[in-house]
Order: C-alpha cells, then structure tokens, then sequence
C-alpha cells in the first residue's frame, strides 16, 4: 500500500447534476482530510481503487458518468448507514 489518498466528494440533488471533488490530497493532507470529516460526521468510506481515479479529478469538478455507479453504491451506503445511526 503507498501513500495515503482522500478526496472529498458534495452531492446535493436538488443542486448538482453529479457528486463533486471538494478535497483532495495525499499524505499528511489526506490524514487531515479524513480527521476533518470524522470530527464533523461526515462518513468515510475506503475504497482504493475509486479514490485511485478520483484522485485526478479537479476541486469543483464532477465525477465522469463512467464513475456514477461506483459512486452511488458508495451514497447508497452512506445514507442507510446514516438512517441507521451507524459510526
């Protein structure tokens, strides 16, 4: 395993077409990112090889179609974690 990767994506239906990049970085970053969000609630879900492509993707940025699959099982997830008030 290499270096620690994070992005941060913001979907609001009533708003955006496709989720957004809101933050990205490796490293020391990637860890702030991640404390970020657990410090807010916000659930953070690991995935290698998605974080892999949306890495290369721009802040502000939506994700391609090719990723909206992955993606939404990923908001799928979230959101019955959520309803569920699981950590």
């Amino acid at each position: 395993m290499g270096e620690k990767k994070a992005v941060a994506l913001k979907y609001r239906r009533d708003k955006d077409n496709a989720p957004k990049v809101v933050a990205k970085g490796k490293g020391a970053l990637a860890e702030r990112i991640v404390q970020l969000a657990r410090e807010h609630g916000v659930k953070v879900v690991e995935d290698e090889n998605l974080v892999e492509f949306l890495i290369g993707l721009e802040i502000g940025e939506e994700i391609p179609p090719e990723l909206y699959r992955a993606v939404a099982e990923i908001l799928a997830y979230v959101y019955s974690a959520t309803r569920r008030g699981t950590p």
